[in-house]
């Protein structure tokens, strides 16, 4: 192999799959990437086994062929070399590096002892947007859960149908759940895909950039430009969460979105680092937060609000009520309450063009 490439199309590849390279494995390839040098272009790619990432990026090659090659170091490498072109070679097992002054040797693995990559059939793919799978997994991710007792809540449930798509996540304590038009129509799918992956498909997708998304019986594949991101599928039923969402809740709250956020920002200042716990009252034209740490101190807090219903003092964890209020776009927010000990309800109101974004979070017991 013998290319040449700038440093800024090198740093491109090498940040595009770096998030696909495991930090600690007992497979030592898998600490490597893989370098395949092409007509036109050089193929990077790397995998820990459940998720992929292949770039194409412009590159002269003089002499085709492929080596595997230590990831953190090549990067390492990348990012200290004059600006000047890059120079890649092989001889046998091992990659030279040269930029301006600077000539490097690395000991590399074999193409053969790479994983290969899943077999998906894109002939039969659907298509969306960058943007869409964006809006989608920026608002249900982060409340994937990351405890490995239950293994189907450390996915996100993607739901296809030919006129929507929806994404849900949740970790037992809160739950988010978005829907939107689909564009293009299509199969009817019920995925479980791993939020490692997902966050992979955020960073290298956006836009109004056409994607191709495919599965197999264990994989699930995307495919845009140059880039393509394979992952293996979560097995087995996902919770039916729909019986979670409660349809009864009698009290009525709406909200300033900033104001709301601001008043549990405040609180969890003093909140217990273990809990998060804060206090809030609702009854009439005001609700009232308050928090009482005993090692710590105490805060409170008032903020005009509408609300319809009997008084209720109600807890919770007040990192979770600012990560669902982070994803509500409108300047309004409607909470629905049942009972202090009963699952409450957030959704944006006031702008018919914001995301169909329903989010729910379990109240934390109140200690008198």
């Amino acid at each position: 192999m013998k290319v040449s490439i700038t440093r800024e199309k090198l740093q491109e590849g090498l940040g595009a799959v770096a998030g696909s390279i495991p930090t600690r494995s007992t497979l030592p390839v898998l600490s490597n990437l893989l370098l395949e040098a092409e007509e036109g272009g050089l193929r990077m790619s790397g995998t820990d086994l459940d998720t992929a990432v292949s770039v194409r990026v412009a590159a002269e090659v003089e002499v085709g062929g492929a080596i595997t090659v230590p990831a953190k170091k090549l990067q390492e490498i990348a990012r200290e070399l004059p600006p000047a072109p890059v120079g890649l070679s092989t001889q046998g097992d091992a990659i030279s590096i040269t930029g301006g002054r600077s000539r490097f040797r690395l000991n590399g693995l074999s193409k053969d002892e790479f994983p290969a990559f899943p077999s998906v059939p894109f002939e039969e793919s659907w298509t969306t947007t960058g943007r869409e799978l964006n809006q989608l997994i920026s608002h249900v991710s982060f409340a994937v859960s990351t405890e490995e007792t239950r293994p189907i809540l450390n996915g996100v449930k993607w739901e296809l149908r030919p006129d929507e798509t929806r994404m849900v996540a949740t970790n037992g304590h809160r739950l988010a759940k978005i829907t939107i038009a689909r564009s293009s129509g299509g199969a009817e799918e019920d995925l479980i895909v791993h939020p490692r992956a997902l966050q992979q498909v955020q960073k290298l997708f956006g836009g109004d950039e056409e994607v191709q998304i495919a599965r197999s019986e264990n994989h699930l594949g995307f495919r845009g430009g140059s880039v393509q991101i394979f992952t293996r599928l979560i097995e087995g039923p996902y919770p039916d969460y729909e019986q979670v969402i409660p349809k009864d809740n009698d009290k009525v709250l709406i909200a300033d979105r900033s104001g709301l956020t601001g008043a549990v920002r405040r609180m969890a200042i003093v909140a217990s680092d273990q809990t998060h716990r804060i206090r809030l009252s609702l009854g009439g034209p005001m609700m009232k937060f308050s928090v009482q740490t005993p090692d710590l101190g105490e805060g409170s807090e008032e903020l005009p609000v509408e609300y319809e219903g009997e008084p209720l003092e109600i807890g919770f964890n007040a990192n979770y009520l600012l990560e669902l209020l982070r994803y509500v776009s409108t300047d309004e927010v409607k909470l629905t309450f049942k009972a202090p000990e009963r699952a409450a309800t957030l959704e944006p109101l006031g702008n018919e063009d914001a995301p169909d974004f329903l989010s729910l979070v379990m109240p934390l017991r109140l200690q008198d």
